[in-house]
């Protein structure tokens, strides 16, 4: 395998990607899986419904919400993810919070800077 395709390999490969992905084009199936990778890597705690959770665990939650959303076909762009996923509770309606170096604020605005980066950065 050359070394094009192993990487585009590793890519493809670095977070679990639903088959029904496919809602999402190629480029926010990037975005999605960029800003999964954004919260995982974080020193962040996440607080959800009044709890405290690692960055980890907000990542392998936010994959989970984002599974089921795509088998009922309600994440057809990142935007979307953050909207329905990454920002509040679904149960409680409670916004979900994010607290970085003694910052906190609501997670789906850090989100939406993050997603603005990407894309700056992107092109």
């Amino acid at each position: 395998m050359g070394l094009g395709r192993y990487l585009m390999f590793v890519l493809m490969t670095a977070l679990p990607v639903s088959a029904a992905q496919a809602a999402l084009d190629a480029k926010g199936q990037q975005e999605v899986r960029a800003l999964l990778a954004f919260v995982g890597a974080s020193h962040c705690t996440f607080i959800r419904n009044g709890s405290s959770y690692s960055a980890t665990e907000a990542q392998a939650h936010m994959q989970q919400k984002l599974d089921y959303l795509l088998r009922k076909d309600r994440v057809n762009s990142a935007e979307e993810f953050i909207e329905r996923a990454g920002s509040e509770s679904s149960m409680s309606g409670k916004p979900y919070k994010v607290s970085c170096d003694g910052k906190e604020q609501l997670s789906g605005d850090w989100l939406r800077e993050e997603l603005e980066r990407l894309r700056e950065v992107g092109g």
